[in-house]
């Protein structure tokens, strides 16, 4: 009996803790000065569930080559650039030898952000005779400030150039005194400044900036550096933040409606098992949601299909269990060794079905790209976890719940045959 009460004491704190996680998970506490946030508000969601904006590009050059180095360094330029406005989670990868997929959620200006992407962000100084004093190679240090100008405040861009470009441009600054170099950026004249005196500390100034952001984003295009192919885009794809929200609550409701016809039909076909079951399903799902969240996963709508697939796959272990439980208790054993022996058997089974789909799975992750890649990590992680659950999790709840001796009927169970306690 003293057993038994100690192991109701145990089953209770732990339902108690899962259900205070939960709480904390999906509602979100605040305590003290700690604030802790609903798992909704801390995921990382793609643009097909945030709005926001895709962009297919083709890359060419001057010469028709174009090469895998020419092509990664594109990626990082692009890369920096993006980073460079504050977007968060955007995704850049090649598509095909010479095709790049440029994916930003939660972006407002969507067409500012093609714009960005897209410039070559060559930056030249040229003489008055057109000639090229030196490019954006030159410059070390590129960023927007505010500076005062005849009682008035403007914003400009500030530059410092390397050694090389110091010293070129003190020669040009002594050679075209009184006279205007003009500062173009992909061909364009941008600033053309007069040469009141020699500059010799390898800084200068771009002006005619109307506001802050268009010198921050000049700024970061110049520290970006030119792009080493031309940028066309092919195929943009716009997500409206309406519809991106729309879609995130639909696949809440969805998920949420096939997660409890799951726990539903569990209770019903296995009884007893079916709710232990169904406590360790939602303790796996607590769990992936928070790894999804701390390893700032990109969620996405094929992501959440992933997930959902892999809450099925979790399903089907504890299946598995269940009916070798079910076997052995027919043959007479008792409840505890019919589930130490069910595990057993079950185990090997459970490991194979789902070693397969991780192949699969990475097959896909590593194969695939964008919205391919994301449906491949939720259920690869998910897989992970379900195992996990199913193996330790649920064995030990169905233990505990022997020991405490809460069920002695054996079709509460989902057995029919009498069997040894």
């Amino acid at each position: 009996m003293k057993g038994s009460t100690k192991s109701r004491i145990i089953l209770a704190i732990f339902v108690a803790l899962v259900a205070l996680w939960a709480y904390v998970l999906f509602h979100g506490v605040t305590i003290g000065i700690y604030d802790i946030g609903n798992i909704k508000d801390n995921m990382h969601y793609g643009l097909d569930l945030t709005g926001g904006v895709n962009v297919v590009l083709q890359a060419s050059s001057d010469d028709g080559e174009i090469t895998d180095e020419m092509m990664e360094s594109t990626v990082a330029a692009l890369q920096n650039r993006i980073d460079g406005m504050g977007v968060s989670e955007a995704t850049i990868a090649r598509q095909d030898s010479n095709r790049i997929r440029v994916s930003i959620p939660s972006i407002q200006n969507q067409q500012e952000a093609l714009d960005v992407i897209g410039k070559t962000a060559k930056l030249e100084f040229k003489a008055p005779d057109g000639t090229v004093i030196l490019t954006g190679d030159n410059v070390d240090e590129a960023k927007a400030v505010s500076q005062d100008s005849n009682g008035t405040s403007q914003y400009v861009v500030s530059l410092k150039f390397d050694d090389e470009g110091a010293e070129k441009f003190a020669e040009a600054t002594q050679t075209y005194l009184n006279q205007q170099i003009s500062i173009e950026l992909d061909g364009e004249v941008i600033s053309s400044p007069t040469v009141n005196s020699v500059i010799s500390n390898g800084s200068a100034v771009i002006e005619g900036m109307a506001d802050q952001d268009e010198a921050s984003n000049l700024a970061e295009l110049i520290r970006g550096g030119s792009l080493p192919v031309t940028l066309t885009p092919i195929q943009v794809t716009t997500v409206g933040p309406t519809l991106g929200a729309d879609s995130l609550n639909q696949s809440i409701i969805a998920g949420g409606i096939g997660i409890l016809a799951v726990l539903i039909f569990m209770i019903v076909v296995y009884r007893g098992l079916g709710l232990i079951a169904d406590i360790a399903l939602m303790i796996y799902l607590m769990l992936d949601l928070t790894l999804i969240a701390e390893l700032n996963v990109t969620l996405t709508l094929p992501g959440i299909a992933g997930l959902i697939l892999s809450i099925g796959m979790a399903v089907d272990a504890n299946v598995i269990i269940f009916e070798r439980i079910k076997d052995e208790a027919r043959k007479g054993r008792s409840y505890r060794a019919a589930i130490d022996s069910g595990f057993k058997r079950a185990i090997g089974t459970v490991m194979d079905s789902n070693i397969t789909t991780l192949i699969a799975g990475f097959v896909l992750f590593f194969m695939g790209s964008g919205t391919v890649q994301g449906f491949a990590v939720t259920l690869i992680l998910g897989i992970f976890i379900s195992l996990l659950t199913a193996v330790l999790v649920t064995k030990y709840l169905i233990r505990l719940v022997v020991s405490a001796n809460l069920f002695n009927n054996q079709k509460i169970l989902g057995i029919t045959e009498e069997v040894a306690v």
